[in-house]
């Protein structure tokens, strides 16, 4: 006897594009389970309000812990912050949280880590770099005057000299608190991202040449090479090859 596949139900979740889910951008095996648990998000646009949720809530996301890391006497260090065993957080670099910098992790002098951001492990933040609302998943390099918002950065990605993320929309009035949604558009459709502030996404192993700066919802594939240039938005599939 044949089955006849039954009919769709009419709440089903709607399937969702490859390049927009978080496994086609970051390897998440590895990066700790709190990280990993993150990376699955149904969308990579789900990724920071499950981490600010998370970072708000750190007990209840499992996330305290009796382990600490370094913190040096003239570290600012202000609200709830997480420094996991063996990260260091050097002499005047100022972390604002709730934030977590996972084992591994440096955050050198002049550095600054604001509300709602996660250092993945094996991480080096450097001297005039500032991260705020982002994941940076782990083994990334950003060690000069840069700026990474509203972002989620893969593995081993590297961050060049005066390279920034740009969040807001400005084809009208510029507003704070935003109040436009920032979209992205792919293979022809615009694409609502639920967010009123969003970087870019950052595939692994992805270097930015010093200068660059991202528009709002850049997406850019693991792999991809990138020459140097000074702008740069849009969808970049993995392994692309950008003059």
């Amino acid at each position: 006897m044949q089955l006849s596949n039954p009919a769709p139900s009419a709440t089903a979740t709607p399937s969702v594009d490859v390049r927009l889910t978080p496994a086609y951008y970051v390897q998440a095996q590895g990066l700790g389970s709190f990280i990993e648990s993150l990376l699955t998000c149904r969308t990579v646009f789900d990724i920071k309000s499950a981490m600010v949720l998370a970072l708000d809530m750190p007990a209840a996301a499992g996330l305290l812990s009796s382990d600490e890391g370094v913190v040096e006497k003239g570290a600012t260090v202000e609200g709830m912050v997480i420094v996991q065993a063996g990260a260091r957080v050097e002499a005047g670099a100022r972390i604002v949280g709730p934030v977590l910098i996972c084992s591994g992790s440096v955050i050198s002098r002049d550095a600054l880590v604001r509300d709602h951001s996660v250092i993945g492990p094996n991480c080096q933040i450097g001297f005039g770099a500032e991260i705020t609302r982002s994941l940076v998943a782990g083994g990334c390099f950003m060690k000069h005057p840069a700026f990474l918002g509203d972002s989620v950065v893969g593995r081993g990605v590297n961050i060049g000299s005066f390279c920034s993320t740009t969040g807001l929309r400005c084809d009208g009035p510029v507003v704070e608190p935003a109040v436009t949604e920032v979209t992205v558009t792919l293979d022809g459709q615009r694409i609502g991202t639920g967010q009123t502030k969003m970087g870019a996404v950052i595939g692994d192993g992805v270097a930015l040449p010093a200068g660059t700066v991202l528009s709002p919802g850049t997406l850019i594939g693991p792999g991809t090479v990138i020459y140097p240039r000074g702008h740069i938005g849009g969808v970049l599939p993995a392994g692309s090859r950008v003059r």
